[in-house]
């Protein structure tokens, strides 16, 4: 539609998860209209992003170093290992600020439709870790969805032999919300998961 560098960025942006075609045009228009300082700011953050920042060794959290700030605090249990699918997981249970364990980020889920099965993710390094001993608990966190379902299943498969307790978060209805809009998984998995009170 446009031509030259305005239309490659566009292109560029738009190759990004969750910009389509319309916020890819607004997010280059803005970038053309914005200060210079603020453009080469943002330039030399990406690529600062792409030569700093790598994955831990241990958990494959992002990290600028070779282990990720999480692996290197000593404070931290080694008991309760917690698997995710991505980093952004990590700080979204670090939010929370009510789990004092270890992560394993498995670097996405179980999805064949994709081409994306177990060899793909980061499950060997998980039995590996496993098979030190120290572990007690493994979390399974992954997304509530089919694909985070699916693999959350297998490795519980995987796990179960080796005398680990495997938990998973619980699911269910969401602080604030009517039970007129839930849906009947969500509602079930709110009735699975009840407690005392």
């Amino acid at each position: 539609m446009y031509e030259g560098a305005i239309q490659d960025l566009i292109d560029e942006l738009g190759r990004l998860p969750g910009v389509g075609p319309k916020s890819a045009q607004r997010i280059a228009f803005h970038i053309l209209s914005a200060d210079p300082a603020d453009v080469t700011r943002l330039a030399t953050v990406l690529n600062r992003v792409k030569d700093q920042v790598r994955f831990c060794t241990t958990c494959y959290n992002v990290a600028e170093s070779e282990q990720c700030r999480i692996c290197r605090d000593p404070r931290r249990s080694d008991e309760f290992l917690c698997v995710v699918e991505e980093p952004k997981d990590v700080v979204a249970i670090e939010r929370t600020g009510e789990f004092r364990g270890r992560y394993h980020v498995l670097g996405g889920a179980i999805n064949p439709l994709e081409g994306i099965g177990p060899d793909n993710l980061k499950v060997r390094e998980l039995m590996s870790r496993l098979g030190s001993g120290e572990v007690k608990e493994l979390i399974l966190a992954t997304d509530p969805n089919t694909e985070g379902e699916a693999t959350a299943t297998y490795i519980a498969l995987l796990v179960k032999p080796m005398g680990i307790d495997v938990t998973r978060l619980a699911s269910g209805l969401p602080v604030g919300g009517d039970l007129e809009y839930a849906d009947e998984i969500t509602l079930g998995r709110a009735f699975e998961g009840r407690r005392a009170v």
